[in-house]
């Protein structure tokens, strides 16, 4: 009776150190797949210029932008006046899309196409560009 028991207390140790050992494994291959998730997103943001839909059951996914946190301002310094884009400034990703938009309406103008979805997301770009430009 005692060899059995001695026996089950072995492989149960044996089933927890297995246990652990699966339990980092899936630890570990749940990051590196959330990594790769985070690069393909931003890979798509910044080539396409919106975000990646997510798949039907999940309902959120985020994360930390990979430019680091921004310094914030002492509270005793005056808030600066937000500088006015020079000639050699690069136009952000609200302006990219917005270009791209004016594209697709110009197109759409030219073949005839109905543009009334596309003149609309102009407009709600250009609204979204006033805003950022007054924050």
């Amino acid at each position: 009776m005692k060899d059995v028991i001695a026996e089950y207390q072995r492989w149960k140790q044996q089933g927890e150190g297995l246990r652990a050992e699966a339990m980092r494994a899936m630890e570990t291959r749940y990051r590196d797949l959330l990594t790769e998730a985070i690069q393909i997103a931003e890979e798509y943001r910044a080539d396409f210029g919106v975000a990646l839909k997510l798949p039907a059951g999940v309902s959120s996914f985020e994360y930390k932008a990979a430019g680091g946190k921004k310094p914030k301002a002492q509270p005793s310094s005056p808030v600066p006046a937000p500088a006015a884009p020079g000639p050699e400034a690069k136009p952000g990703p609200l302006e990219k899309r917005l270009a791209a938009a004016q594209k697709k309406l110009e197109a759409a103008k030219a073949a005839g196409a109905p543009s009334k979805n596309l003149e609309d997301k102009i407009y709600e770009l250009e609204d979204e560009i006033r805003l950022a430009k007054l924050r």
